[in-house]
C-alpha cells in the first residue's frame, strides 16, 4: 500500500505544469531580445553602408571639382613646363607640397607617401631608376609620367568661406604625357611630330572619413582657338569637342550670321 502511495505522489509531481508559464516566458524573451538585436544589426549595418556610399560619391564629385580647378589655373601659365618641373603650383595649396595632412575623422594624408607611390609605387622616396623602370603599371620606360603635386587641400576651400562644407581632402597631381617620345618627362614636347605636345595627365585623389578614397584621372590639352587658350578633360571625349565646336560660331565676338536656303529645284545651297 506504502509503495502505491508513493508512486502516485511521484507520477503528480511529473504532471505537475507549476513553472512551465515561466520558461516559456523567458524562452520567448531571449527569441524576441535575439531578434532585436538582429534588427539593430542590420539598421546599424544599412545605415553604414549608405554613409559610405554616400561619402563616396562626394569625394568622386569633389576629385572632379578640383582637376576642373586645376584646369583653370594651369591655363593661365604661358610654360606648362614650369608645373611640370615642380617650380609652379595652384593657387589652391594649403602649405608645401609634403607632409601629413590631418582629416576631420583624425586620420591623415601623407602628400609625400601619395606622390611618390603615384610614381613609383611605394611610399618611400622614388630614385630616377625606379621612375623609369618599365613595368605593367607604367609602360613608358623613359617617357613614365614623373608627378608633380599642383593642388591640393580641403575641398571646403575650393570656394569662399562657408560656401562649401565637406570633410573631403584632395590632392592633384600634374605630368607629361607619357605618349611623347623625348624622353623628358619634365618637359612639354614642342615638336609638331611629337604626339603628346600640349597635353598634360592630371591625377586627382580624394579621401574622406572611414577610409574614403577615390581617384581621377584626366587629360588636359591647348587647343588653337583664337583669344583665349581653351582646355578640355580627355575623358569627356569627341562629344564635348563637337559641342564646342557647334557653339563656336555663336560664341566668336564679331563673326557675322550668315543664311543658307535649299532650294527644291537643284537640292544645292545658294
Amino acid at each position: 500500500m506504502t509503495s502505491n502511495t508513493n508512486t502516485g505522489r511521484l507520477l503528480m509531481r511529473f504532471g505537475d505544469e507549476r513553472g512551465s508559464a515561466v520558461v516559456v516566458a523567458l524562452l520567448s524573451l531571449l527569441l524576441l531580445t535575439a531578434l532585436g538585436l538582429a534588427l539593430t544589426l542590420t539598421t546599424a549595418t544599412e545605415t553604414a553602408i549608405s554613409a559610405n556610399q554616400r561619402m563616396g560619391q562626394e569625394a568622386m564629385n569633389a576629385a572632379d571639382a578640383a582637376v576642373e580647378r586645376a584646369m583653370q589655373d594651369l591655363l593661365t601659365l604661358p610654360d606648362w613646363n614650369r608645373a611640370l618641373n615642380g617650380a609652379e603650383q595652384s593657387s589652391f595649396v594649403d602649405g608645401s607640397p609634403s607632409g601629413v595632412r590631418a582629416l576631420p575623422d583624425g586620420t591623415s594624408v601623407d602628400l609625400t607617401g601619395l606622390l611618390n607611390l603615384a610614381r613609383c609605387g611605394h611610399v618611400a622616396t622614388c630614385s630616377a631608376g625606379e621612375i623609369a623602370t618599365n613595368s605593367p603599371e607604367r609602360v613608358w620606360a623613359a617617357n613614365n609620367p614623373v608627378w608633380q603635386l599642383y593642388a591640393y587641400g580641403p575641398v571646403s576651400e575650393l570656394l569662399p568661406a562657408g560656401t562649401v562644407n565637406s570633410p573631403i581632402y584632395v590632392a592633384v597631381m600634374v605630368a607629361d604625357d607619357p605618349s611623347e617620345t623625348d624622353g623628358n618627362p619634365l618637359m612639354d614636347g614642342n615638336d609638331a611630330t611629337n604626339p603628346g605636345s600640349g597635353v598634360l595627365s592630371l591625377r586627382a585623389e580624394a579621401f574622406g572619413p572611414h577610409g574614403t578614397h577615390r581617384v581621377i584621372e584626366a587629360t588636359m590639352a591647348r587647343t588653337l582657338s583664337a583669344g583665349l587658350e581653351r582646355g578640355y578633360i580627355g575623358q569627356r571625349g569627341q562629344d564635348e569637342q563637337n559641342r564646342r565646336a557647334r557653339k563656336s560660331a555663336v560664341q566668336t565676338p564679331g563673326k557675322a550670321l550668315t543664311a543658307q536656303q535649299l532650294t527644291t529645284a537643284t537640292g544645292g545651297v545658294q
